[in-house]
């Protein structure tokens, strides 16, 4: 089944759930970042988180969520936009940690102490919300549920989950977001709070049923409208268009001194790793 996300609404109208799954897109992004065992989980999460935080969005806008830590990877940057494009990539991709008490050790690698900025362009021009919040826990949903929580004041929930198989390819990814809107009723909200808490492992859930199935544990009796599914890609942004326009913003002394030392200059994109490669004639006249 392709990656995808669904989104629905309790009957009551005061309960907001997403689900879903991105196995393949997680697959690919790990990959072309030739990630670790645990930087590929650090990843998957994080792009799951990024996947339900795209789909709040209206069309045209995007999100972005950038973990800094003290850990190896020091920095892992996810984008996500409102049609279902996600990417991520990480500032250390070979980081990696022990495992600790039999699971993933992601706070190992992230670090303890550092930020979690979120920055939502919301198009049509307008100066980019950027919301911070020191890290929690490190563990990717915490921290995503803590920032929503405390920086957007919508109390939430969010659970992910990402695996790997025997050959260290990403076998299941994905997850789950649940906030209470004002209209929220007390009662529907202890009954999902008790869903949550009496899930199976993700895991399962992700095999097994995919999002339809996890939507449908959480909300358990309460009645719900499903909103919208849409399909999940990986898609990375970047042209030799933009990175011109990243040229641009050195001096021309910092060109020139580019020509003369390297005779040209060759710029990787760090989500998709694709080379943009400028001879010497190229900066020059980029210089002008």
């Amino acid at each position: 089944m392709n990656d995808h996300i669904v989104r629905a609404l309790s009957s009551a109208g005061g309960i907001r759930i997403l689900a879903c799954s991105i196995k393949l897109l997680t697959r690919e992004i790990c990959e072309l970042q030739r990630a670790s065992s645990t930087v590929s989980i650090a990843l998957g999460r994080g792009l799951a988180g990024g996947a339900l935080m795209g789909a709040l969005l209206k069309p045209g806008q995007r999100v972005a969520l950038k973990f800094e830590g003290n850990g190896p990877l020091r920095k892992m940057i996810i984008e996500a936009d409102a049609d279902g494009a996600v990417r991520g990539c990480a500032a250390n991709p070979a980081a990696e940690a022990e495992p600790l008490d039999g699971r993933w050790n992601v706070p190992g690698i992230i670090g303890q102490a550092g930020f979690l900025t979120v920055t939502k362009d919301i198009g049509m021009g307008g100066e980019p919300y950027t919301g911070m919040v020191q890290l929690r826990s490190s563990e990717v949903g915490d921290d995503l549920a803590y920032y929503l929580t405390e920086s957007e004041q919508v109390p939430s929930a969010v659970g992910l989950g990402a695996g790997l198989d025997r050959d260290g390819q990403v076998s299941f990814c994905g997850g789950f977001l649940v906030q209470a809107l004002p209209k929220t009723e007390e009662s529907e909200l202890e009954e999902v709070m008790a869903n949550i808490a009496a899930l199976p492992p993700l895991t399962d859930m992700l095999q097994s049923g995919g999002p339809e199935a996890l939507l449908g544990k959480i909300f358990g009796d309460i009645p719900y409208t499903l909103l919208e599914t849409h399909e999940l890609f990986f898609r990375c942004g970047c042209n030799r268009e933009k990175v011109e326009r990243a040229l641009l913003s050195l001096t021309p002394d910092e060109i020139h001194d580019m020509i003369e030392k390297d005779g040209g200059a060759e710029v990787t994109c760090e989500f998709c790793r694709r080379t943009y490669s400028f001879n010497a004639s190229d900066l020059e006249r980029l210089s002008e």
